[in-house]
């Protein structure tokens, strides 16, 4: 891997006067450090993120500068053996703020007093973009915010700080953002012209502020805070920050971070259906993929953490979760619990046959298949779900889970990407056209009936019209019940960006995706219709005047009628169905989206 820091983002931060984690150096030192590694390119600005200083770290520079102070050759070179290692750059966050105001270093911090850390009743809004990971990171920085005095609001206009969280994964959900932000700035000046409301603060949290930190500050000047997604438990002293009219930046990524003490608040305290994390950042390195960039490496939150959450749901009367992480089936818990069982300490996971990874596998531990079996175990009655896994990730023992598992919904996301085996290789997928269908197959042949969907982008680096076609009879082949289509967005920082050109043109692009729109649309119309006359099992979660809304167990969005429903086929006994009240119904029609049924 190519090892490249900001040096000026550094000495940025290691100026900072701030509780144990920052300290004042001498960029001259600062430089020093690096020259201990030997880099084979040159160190700009546009390369990955900042990562904290250890303490041990810290240590190294001070001895250089000891050294440099009493030294007369100022080209004086240091052995790489003296110098600091990259675990010595890398400090994960748990450690961060574990109690933001002890001072373990004598360090004093005049412009942050106790109070200023407590919210004092102020409103928050937040507005949310992007995936359920991003949902779920909105409830544990709410309950951050809520744990310190902060009060939420459902008015913009209201809200005294306003927390945008953001999407960086293709260019059309960043141009919301901006689009958003533009609006905010003209809110906020109108809100400072009333001298009598409190100043309203904008903040950027997520994978844009982490992907344009720097953007945000100088192209919006409205932003008043910059938080990336591992540096949410430092929000309260970054709002405290900006309440002396400075701005606040927190982009540093973590190797460890999972939120894992936090227990998220639910946005929706009424709803039926939550949403629980369990792993954060993803390895796979996809070429056109940003993730890595901006959530980090994969990290797995310990199974224990896991369980109390999903006791605790299923107590307030949850009836479905979803396990979430950006590659969620790749979870692997070595943490010191093994009374769950989990795989030797020598020994790999296994990936699924004619998959291969770009990344070491880990060894031992705790894996998605023994999670999985702990939280199916803890309410019969509560459906599990999971998403976004990677199709390498499904050995027979998660089949066979779902498989005799009632309340492990049979419905899976098997992304492909492309149903071209060279365009797969450039995007660095790790299989074949041939493995994924062999998956397919077998996947079937585990869970006859089970519902497939999956991701596909056209218009990727060098995509031929042949390539292009190979997509489309992939889509044909497999049948999916529900599928996510997207034309090719370049973002920088990828693989992609710097190794490919972006030649597919944006006016073809938008024809290819048109096209595979319509043919997904029939194929799925024609998967939904064989279905039709079945028995299913839904879970209602939305109610309006006219209908109810809810999925049965394969992820499909049923419409109800309102009103009384048979208590059975047989009864003449109605009773009114409230959100979450499981009902058996008879598929009666159907379209790609939703199907309308009666009960």
């Amino acid at each position: 891997m190519k090892l490249k820091y900001k040096l000026n983002e550094l000495f940025c931060y290691c100026t900072q006067i701030y509780t144990r984690k920052y300290y004042t150096l001498n960029k001259n030192i600062v430089h020093n450090v690096f020259k201990a590694f030997p880099f084979k390119h040159n160190i700009n600005n546009n390369d990955l993120p900042l990562c904290r200083f250890s303490q041990e770290s810290v240590s190294v520079v001070k001895t250089l500068q000891s050294s440099s102070s009493t030294t007369t050759n100022p080209t004086k070179k240091y052995n790489i053996n003296d110098g600091p290692g990259l675990k010595d750059f890398l400090q994960g966050s748990s450690h961060y703020l574990e109690d933001p105001l002890q001072e373990s270093c004598n360090v004093e911090v005049p412009y942050i007093e106790t109070n200023c850390l407590q919210g004092m009743n102020r409103k928050v809004y937040f507005d949310v973009y992007g995936c359920q990971m991003n949902v779920n990171d909105t409830e544990v920085v709410w309950s951050i915010l809520k744990n310190v005095g902060y009060t939420r609001t459902n008015s913009m206009e209201d809200a005294d700080i306003v927390l945008v969280v953001t999407c960086a994964i293709r260019e059309g959900a960043e141009s919301k953002v901006w689009n958003k932000l533009q609006m905010l700035k003209g809110l906020k000046k109108k809100r400072a012209q009333n001298k009598c409301n409190t100043p309203m603060k904008i903040g950027v949290l997520g994978c844009m502020a982490e992907r344009l930190k720097h953007q945000l500050i100088e192209k919006e000047q409205a932003v008043d805070l910059v938080a990336g997604p591992d540096s949410y438990k430092d929000l309260p002293r970054l709002l405290a920050v900006t309440d002396n009219n400075q701005t606040a930046v927190n982009v540093l990524l973590s190797l460890d971070e999972t939120y894992a003490d936090i227990l998220p608040v639910r946005l929706n305290q009424d709803s039926v259906t939550a949403f629980v994390s369990i792993m954060r950042g993803c390895d796979n390195m996809c070429t056109y993929c940003i993730v890595p960039f901006t959530r980090g490496r994969e990290r797995s939150r310990p199974i224990d953490s896991i369980l109390e959450e999903v006791r605790l749901l299923s107590q307030q009367g949850v009836k479905e979760i979803t396990l979430l992480g950006q590659n969620v089936n790749s979870y692997r818990d070595l943490s010191n619990e093994t009374h769950y069982g989990g795989l030797p300490a020598n020994e790999e996971t296994h990936l699924v046959k004619g998959f291969r990874t770009v990344y070491k596998r880990k060894k031992g531990g705790l894996r998605f298949a023994d999670l999985l079996d702990q939280v199916s175990r803890v309410d019969p009655n509560m459906r599990v779900r999971f998403t976004s896994p990677h199709p390498k990730d499904f050995p027979d023992e998660v089949l066979q889970l779902i498989q005799e598992r009632a309340n492990i919904c049979r419905s899976l996301h098997l992304p492909a990407q492309s149903g071209s085996s060279a365009v797969l290789e450039r995007m660095r997928r790790g299989y074949t056209r041939e493995a994924y269908l062999d998956l397919v197959s077998h996947i079937r042949k585990w869970l006859p009936g089970v519902s497939l969907s999956s991701d596909f982008i056209c218009g990727f680096c060098g995509e031929t019209e042949q390539e292009y076609q190979e997509t489309l009879s992939l889509i044909k082949q497999v049948g999916y019940d529900m599928a996510y289509l997207f034309s090719y967005s370049m973002r920088e920082k990828t693989t992609a960006h710097r190794r490919f050109e972006d030649d597919v043109a944006l006016e073809t692009k938008k024809l290819r995706h048109m096209k595979m729109t319509t043919l997904y649309r029939q194929e799925a119309e024609k998967v939904n219709k064989a279905k039709i006359g079945e028995l299913q099992l839904v879970l209602p979660s939305k109610r309006s005047e006219s209908n109810m809304a809810g999925r049965n167990d394969g992820n499909t969005k049923v419409i109800l009628p309102a009103g009384g429903i048979p208590e059975s086929s047989s009864s003449q006994v109605s009773r009114d169905v409230k959100p979450g009240d499981y009902v058996v119904v008879l598929k009666s029609a159907v379209n790609c989206q939703s199907a309308p049924k009666k009960p």
